[in-house]
C-alpha cells in the first residue's frame, strides 16, 4: 500500500512569493537581518566546537551569504526561492555538511526533507538545521487571538518543539540526534513594526488555508493587546530557534 501523502499545511506558491519578497526586501542596506546572522554564528560556532572544517557543503537558506563565506571555497549554496526543492531528492550528494537555515519549518513534508538531507550527505556527514520552533512570537500570537475575539482564525504557523524534533531525527535515521532550543528577544515599537521585520526576513504567513485580512477593528485590537505587553513604548517579543543536528552513519 503506498504511504498517504503529507497533510497540505503551508502553500508552496505562497511560501516561494514570501521568499522573493523577502530576498527583494534584503536588498535594502538597512534590512533587519538579525535571525539569520543568529543562526549563521550558531553554526560556525558549533562546528568550531566540534572542531570540523568541512571540505564540501551544502548551506540551504541563507540569503546572506555569511555561512558559504564562513566555511570556504567547498560550500556550495541553495534557495528555495531559486528552484531549489526540499521535498525532493537531491540533485547534489556526498557533502561533508549541510546546513538549512530558516527554511524547514514551512515545507508541508519535514521527515521527507530531513531524509533527502541524510541521504545528500557523505557517510559521517553532519546535518545542522535551524529555524523558528515553538514558543516564537508569544506576544504577537496573544495579539491575534485578541483581535479575533470568539472565533480565531489560522494566522501564525505550527511550530516544532525539542521533543518533535528529536523523533524527527530518529524517524529520519539520523546518528547522535542533538536538539536544542535557545531565544533571541528584540524589541518592538509597535506591532506594524514586527510585522515589517517578519516580513523582510520571510516569516510571513504561507499557511494553505489563511485566516481573513483583519477588518479596522481588529486590527485596532490587535495593535492595542501588543503596546500594552511593554514598558516604556517597547515591546520585547521572543524568538526561539530550534536546531536539529545529526550525523549520516
Amino acid at each position: 500500500m503506498a504511504a498517504a501523502p503529507p497533510p497540505r499545511i503551508f502553500a508552496p506558491a505562497r511560501r516561494l512569493a514570501v521568499r522573493r519578497r523577502m530576498l527583494a526586501a534584503q536588498a535594502m542596506p538597512d534590512a533587519p537581518r538579525y535571525l539569520m546572522a543568529d543562526m549563521v554564528e550558531d553554526v560556525l560556532d558549533r562546528l568550531s566546537f566540534l572542531r570540523i572544517d568541512p571540505g564540501r557543503a551544502l548551506v540551504i537558506g541563507d540569503w546572506t551569504g555569511m555561512l558559504a563565506v564562513g566555511l570556504g571555497p567547498g560550500a556550495v549554496a541553495a534557495e528555495p526561492a531559486a528552484g531549489f526543492d526540499e521535498e525532493r531528492p537531491f540533485p547534489m550528494s556526498g557533502f561533508d555538511l549541510i546546513a538549512s537555515l530558516g527554511t524547514l519549518d514551512t515545507v508541508n513534508d519535514l521527515p521527507g526533507a530531513l531524509i533527502h538531507i541524510r541521504n545528500a550527505l557523505a557517510p559521517g556527514g553532519l546535518m545542522i538545521a535551524s529555524f523558528p520552533g515553538a514558543g516564537s512570537l508569544p506576544v504577537l500570537r496573544a495579539a491575534m487571538f485578541a483581535a479575533d475575539g470568539d472565533r480565531p482564525a489560522p494566522r501564525i504557523h505550527p511550530q516544532v518543539d525539542v521533543r518533535a524534533g528529536g523523533q524527527l531525527l530518529q524517524r529520519a535515521g539520523f546518528a547522535d540526534p542533538v536538539i536544542d532550543s535557545r531565544s533571541l528577544d528584540v524589541r518592538f515599537g509597535s506591532l506594524d513594526r514586527l510585522a515589517d521585520d517578519l516580513r523582510a526576513q520571510g516569516l510571513s504567513n504561507t499557511l494553505a488555508r489563511p485566516g481573513p485580512p483583519l477588518g479596522k477593528a481588529a486590527l485596532a485590537r490587535a495593535r492595542e493587546t501588543f503596546a500594552a505587553a511593554g514598558e516604556d513604548g517597547r515591546i520585547t517579543e521572543r524568538f526561539e530557534i530550534l536546531t536539529l543536528s545529526g550525523w549520516k552513519k
